[in-house]
């Protein structure tokens, strides 16, 4: 009987180092963990942060691609509960967007109409993941996202949809979404692979 503690002790610390392993393994392969997770916060996006938002985009996006200070402010007219931001403390790091169609498949007409946003739609659409740069490769696309999906989870959508260049179709696809070719969207003149999360 006195050997039991021991062997309870030894599985128990097998167990950790499986969950350990497995840990290192994941974020290895898609980006480090947030040392800072606990001290940052994902709110919904308002008109007061206009200038921060587009000033993001021009980081994150060549000017042909990047969305301008009107496009993001029909957006927030129309759709600020669809609007992510990351933030460490009152500082916008990241953000993810997207209006709600019943449409199914991305469209290049829906990124300055902001007016097709249905609140009732089944697809949450995703224009942009944007991370300024000093906050790249630390996890934060990961936490926006994973938000996103969450909510859209939540509100009852068939799924996600996005639209994004050939060597980030393996990033996306660790999250679920499934590649379904390239698109018909032209935006920037780039070839845009769809992918989709259907719930």
């Amino acid at each position: 009987m006195s050997s039991t503690p021991g062997r309870f002790i030894i599985a128990l610390s097998r167990c950790h180092v499986k969950m350990y392993i497995s840990i290192f393994f994941h974020y290895k392969e898609s980006e480090p963990l947030l040392n800072t997770l606990t001290d940052l916060t994902i709110r919904n996006a308002t008109l007061a942060d206009l200038k921060a938002i587009t000033a993001i985009e021009a980081e994150c996006f060549p000017a042909a691609e990047a969305a301008g200070e009107e496009s993001f402010k029909n957006r927030l007219n129309f759709y600020p509960s669809h609007f992510w931001l990351l933030c460490n403390a009152d500082t916008i790091i990241g953000f993810v967007n997207g209006m709600v169609t019943d449409e199914a498949e991305l469209t290049d007409e829906m990124y300055d109409h902001a007016e097709l946003h249905d609140e009732l739609g089944g697809w949450q659409m995703i224009f942009g993941v944007d991370t300024i740069p000093s906050w790249r490769r630390k996890g934060c696309a990961a936490m926006l996202l994973q938000k996103v999906i969450k909510d859209a989870e939540s509100q009852h959508r068939l799924g996600l949809v996005l639209t994004c260049k050939e060597h980030l179709i393996h990033y996306y696809e660790k999250f679920g979404f499934v590649n379904e070719g390239i698109s018909e969207s032209v935006h920037g003149n780039v070839t845009w692979y769809q992918m989709r999360i259907t719930f």
